[in-house]
């Protein structure tokens, strides 16, 4: 330039000069007016704002210039074909993947929400205040999130006869019962079994079972004995020893089912004490001016029917009619002697009846359908009213004659 100045005249050197500077002016025109023309919009997302100037025309090639990729799942504020104008605000919300798992089925899902309940809402997700979810309703949502639902069922539960109904989300009977805080016992009953899976019409019953003892004492009865006395009138009873009971312990177990009693079961029995007999005498001492008994016998050794009373021998001075039983002199026990002397053993076909003293008179002679004329010569401990009993030769005539009802005439001579 130097040289150039030089060998230029002055007047063109200044021209050389304002056409450089105009160029340099234009030029600088040109930059300002570029700046000039660009938009300023304010993009807003992932938490950060940012002012942008731009020259592109839309908001789709805006947010690929910003290298912001827009899927189907996210939120942008306007239409990517929207024009942008100068500011503009552009909020865009990238979407977080979530899992969600109800009662054990997985799904899901994406979600530009900030909390777990505005996300349920969205999904039109309901659920009861029974149902289990893994989060508050409040939480934040994060990418990747999993989120669990299990849904409560409402279950009938009789323990012990009691019933309620509850709302559980358990499986099977076993986590229900360990949920409710419910034991059983080693004795009691569960329906249905443990592993049963829970559905809304599971009805679980619980039956209480238990074993408890119980000690029973109960009395025995005495017995009662007879025996003679000479030393009373004939007939004349007298208590000499007063029979008293015994005492039994019996234990037992029982079964209880829902504090009920279901079976009882002996399963020990002890005597405490034993009874003792109560002793009864019977005098067998004849009056002064008492005449003699004599048996009467029976020839044939048998009965009859047609041994009815003559008119010209006696009388009857009162008829009966009693229960009859037939007995022998070889009972176990018995001495064959009666209670007003007559040896039945040295008699075998003597005719003599057992009598009750207080209704027919030891000594009486009487004559009994069936069996004819004989003696009441004899007592018994069950020959009590209006009972007799019939002395037979042998055991099977006995037990043939049995018992029946038959008429009974005293006799007076």
């Amino acid at each position: 330039m130097k040289y150039m100045a030089k060998l230029l005249p002055a007047s063109k050197r200044a021209l050389a000069l304002t056409v450089i500077s105009t160029i340099a002016l234009i030029a600088l025109l040109g930059v300002l007016t570029h700046e000039a023309t660009k938009a300023e919009v304010t993009v807003t997302g992932n938490g950060e704002t940012t002012q942008i100037r731009t020259h592109v025309d839309t908001v789709g090639e805006l947010m690929k210039s910003l290298d912001i990729e827009i899927s189907q799942h996210d939120t942008l504020s306007h239409p990517e074909t929207a024009q942008l104008e100068n500011g503009m605000e552009i909020k865009y919300f990238i979407a977080s993947p979530v899992e969600v798992v109800i009662d054990g089925v997985h799904k899901d899902y994406h979600t530009t929400k900030k909390s777990v309940g505005s996300f349920f809402k969205e999904q039109k997700l309901s659920f009861k205040k029974q149902d289990e979810i893994s989060h508050k309703m409040d939480a934040p949502i994060k990418a990747g999130m999993k989120i669990e639902i299990a849904t409560a069922l409402q279950v009938t539960i009789n323990d012990g006869g009691k019933e309620k109904k509850v709302w559980t989300t358990a499986e099977n009977v076993e986590e229900l019962l360990k949920e409710q805080g419910i034991k059983l016992n080693e004795l009691d009953e569960l329906k249905p079994g443990k592993t049963k899976e829970l559905t809304a019409k599971t009805h679980v019953t619980i039956t209480r079972v238990e074993k408890v003892t119980d000690v029973v004492e109960e009395p025995t009865d005495f017995s009662v004995v007879t025996k003679k006395d000479s030393s009373l009138p004939k007939g004349e009873k007298r208590v000499v020893s007063e029979g008293e009971e015994g005492l039994v312990t019996k234990k037992y177990e029982i079964t209880m089912k829902n504090g009920e009693e279901v079976s009882r079961k002996l399963i020990e029995e002890k005597t405490e004490k034993d009874s003792e007999k109560k002793i009864v005498a019977i005098g067998t001492k004849e009056p002064e001016k008492e005449r003699k008994i004599v048996a009467v016998s029976n020839t044939s050794g048998g009965t009859s029917n047609n041994d009815a009373p003559s008119r010209g021998e006696s009388h009857a001075s009162k008829t009966l009619h009693m229960s009859a039983t037939a007995y022998t002199a070889n009972c176990a026990g018995c001495s064959g002697i009666t209670a007003t002397g007559i040896n039945l053993k040295a008699n075998p076909n003597a005719k003599v009846i057992a009598v009750d003293p207080n209704v027919i008179p030891l000594g009486s002679r009487v004559w009994v359908e069936g069996y004819g004329y004989a003696i009441a010569g004899d007592t018994g401990g069950a020959i009590n009213g209006n009972k007799i009993d019939l002395f037979m030769s042998s055991q099977s005539k006995a037990e043939s004659f049995g018992r029946r009802t038959v008429e009974v005439r005293i006799i007076e001579n």
